[in-house]
């Protein structure tokens, strides 16, 4: 492929991740802050600016879908909020992000709040998806999605009566899911479902199975056991293909799930399945104790290899960080007082190539497939965010395959201050993200002020085929 001149930047010498190709030594040209083409080392291409990449790997910047912000994980209101996750995100060369809004109030009002945080300091790109819980916002479906470029919607499965409290969230129930799902079809819309069925949570407490030995996450995994999560995707199966709904099932754990959505695509089969680095990298007998809390929980390291294993034979999509911000003090006061969840879009690239190409062989284009194309093509991004080709947005990371380092609470840039992945080796490390072919991290800092862009999505959805945008 050629591109037309004046070209602003040239990637050079290095080994380049192109979709339905795999790596190939070639170099990315840059114009007007999108890939102008593609071209052999040697081709003739007169270029504003040179970078040489060579030795190294360039990949399409990582599009996480699956981020929470704010120092409640609600809503980003401030620069606190914003600032540190972002650079923790180019860091880790997660170039777009999509990031869960959670209230009860109308998201007309809380929608430019958090775009107006995100927009003064988001050092990435950026959309949301909507948590629905009122009937208000269910009846303003098409609002969201025709005006506000909100087209993904999550709904609790487990917030059935008031486990949602925490957060400000209602309670509801599968007639209201089951609206949901509909509202979700008629508008060229998809559901995120956190799936867990919240009466069997509540059976094993009253069993006091938190009570029991072992280590704590051990006994947090007991206590919201791989069935509680598979039942309620079985469920959320059946009712979206009355509703003949897309669904993207979230953070998936185990492989009772696996085998469930197996069986569920059969007959539904407008289901994505993600999964996050911590269910690839961390299980049950980890180290990291209470630190590792999160929900759905960490599982034995049997379902950890299920979970590899699904990845080879292509039955998971995507995956997402599952980012939380909160600082490590609210993992205090011992396992059930401590908060669920932790920072992760740092690490998710490095722990994912590590994991799954250097050490089990899976190969880039796969990992690329994961983290970057897909995501991007389920939640409506694909004709710009994904893939280095002519035409897309110049989101990319330069990384070595061949840097051994540990990861450290010392060099995170989010701002929880710890990380489960504490002392862990990576082999893997991300030298520069560009965005939109600006540079915004480079040599180990961020570069340059915030220039985040908001990315409005009037349609998600299952991809019908693969390799083309949505």
């Amino acid at each position: 492929m050629t591109a037309a001149a004046p070209i602003d930047l040239r990637l050079a010498g290095g080994t380049v991740v192109l979709p339905g190709v795999g790596p190939q030594r070639a170099d990315v040209l840059v114009a007007g802050g999108r890939i102008a083409g593609v071209v052999a080392p040697d081709a003739p291409a007169d270029a504003a600016e040179t970078l040489d990449v060579t030795g190294r790997h360039v990949l399409p910047g990582v599009v996480d879908a699956h981020v929470h912000l704010g120092a409640d994980i609600t809503v980003p209101r401030t620069p606190e909020d914003v600032g540190p996750e972002t650079a923790a995100a180019a860091a880790g060369g997660v170039t777009s992000l999509v990031a869960y809004l959670m209230s009860a109030d109308p998201y007309d009002e809380v929608l430019p709040v958090a775009r107006g945080a995100m927009d003064a300091d988001s050092r990435v790109d950026f959309g949301f998806h909507f948590c629905i819980g009122t009937r208000e916002q269910l009846d303003a479906i098409p609002h969201y999605v025709r005006d506000l470029g909100v087209s993904s919607f999550k709904f609790f499965m487990n917030f059935r009566t008031d486990e949602g409290q925490r957060l400000g969230l209602p309670g509801n129930d599968d007639g209201f899911l089951l609206e949901l799902l509909e509202a979700a079809a008629a508008n060229g819309a998809i559901v995120n479902p956190h799936a867990e069925n919240a009466d069997l949570i509540k059976l094993l407490a009253r069993r006091g199975v938190l009570d029991g030995e072992g280590s704590p996450l051990e006994r947090w995994d007991r206590s919201r056991p791989g069935y509680v999560e598979a039942e309620a995707l079985e469920r959320i199966g059946f009712l979206s293909m009355l509703a003949q709904a897309d669904v993207h099932a979230v953070h998936v754990t185990n492989e009772t799930s696996l085998h469930v959505l197996r069986d569920v695509r059969a007959h539904q089969p407008r289901i994505s399945i993600e999964t996050c680095p911590h269910y690839l990298t961390l299980d049950t007998a980890s180290p990291v104790g209470v630190e590792g809390k999160v929900n759905p929980p960490l599982r034995p390291p049997a379902d950890r290899e299920a979970l590899w294993a699904a990845i080879a034979d292509g039955t998971i999509d995507t995956i997402g960080s599952d980012h939380v911000p909160r600082h490590g003090r609210f993992k205090e006061g011992g396992l059930a007082k401590a908060s669920p969840g932790f920072p992760g879009m740092q690490q998710l690239l490095p722990l994912v190539l590590t994991e799954g190409h250097l050490r089990r062989g899976i190969s880039l284009e796969r990992l690329v497939d994961l983290v970057s194309t897909r995501p991007a093509r389920t939640f409506g991004l694909g004709d710009r965010k994904g893939a280095i080709r002519p035409g897309t947005d110049a989101d990319l990371v330069i990384v070595d395959l061949d840097a051994p380092n540990t990861i450290s609470a010392a060099t995170e840039l989010a701002s929880a201050g710890f990380t489960p992945w504490e002392g862990v080796e990576v082999g893997v490390r991300v030298e520069r993200t560009l965005l939109r072919g600006r540079t915004v991290f480079a040599d180990g800092a961020p570069v340059g002020e915030p220039a985040g862009q908001y990315l409005p999505r009037h349609r998600s959805g299952v991809p019908a085929t693969p390799g083309a945008p949505a």
